[in-house]
C-alpha cells in the first residue's frame, strides 16, 4: 500500500484523525462530486478503515501478500454484505409504533383539551352567575 499522499481528516463527533490515502481522497471526491463535505468525510474514514482492517487481518495472518490482503478484503466485504445497517421490517416496525403512538397521544392530547375547555366554561359559568346574583342587604 503506498501512503505518500496522506491526509488527515478529524471526525468531529468522535475526535478520532483518520489517515485518509491520496487514492481514497480522489476516488471519494471523484465519486461523490457534490454531496456534502460530511458525507464525503465519513466515507473516506469507512474506506480507510476498511482498509485498515483487511491490512491488520492479512498481516496477522503472517506475511503480507496479495493474497492474503485479498482474502482479507473479500472477507470484509462478505461480513459487510451479510450485515443490514437498515434492517427495513424494524423500520417499518417502528414506523407503525410511531404512528400508533403519535395518534394516541393525540387522542390524549385532545381530551385533555375538551375537558380543560369543560372546566374553563363550568368556572366561567361559575363566575358569571356568582357575579349577576344579586347581594343581599343586611
Amino acid at each position: 500500500m503506498n501512503n505518500d499522499n496522506i491526509e488527515s481528516v478529524e471526525i468531529v463527533e468522535s475526535t478520532i484523525v483518520v489517515e485518509v490515502s491520496s487514492q481514497t481522497d480522489e476516488l471519494v471526491e471523484t465519486e461523490m462530486a457534490g454531496e456534502t463535505d460530511e458525507l464525503k468525510r465519513e466515507t473516506k474514514a469507512l474506506i480507510e478503515a476498511l482498509r485498515r482492517r483487511a491490512q491488520s487481518e492479512a498481516e496477522s495472518a503472517g506475511t503480507l501478500t496479495r493474497e492474503t490482503y485479498l482474502k482479507a478484503v473479500r472477507k470484509a466485504r462478505e461480513t459487510i454484505e451479510k450485515e443490514k445497517i437498515i434492517d427495513s421490517d424494524r423500520l417499518e416496525y417502528f414506523w407503525v409504533v410511531f404512528q400508533e403512538e403519535a395518534e394516541r397521544n393525540w387522542h390524549l392530547m385532545m381530551k385533555e383539551f375538551v375537558d380543560f375547555n369543560t372546566r374553563l366554561q363550568h368556572a366561567l359559568k361559575a363566575g358569571w352567575e356568582a357575579f349577576n346574583t344579586p347581594r343581599h342587604q343586611g
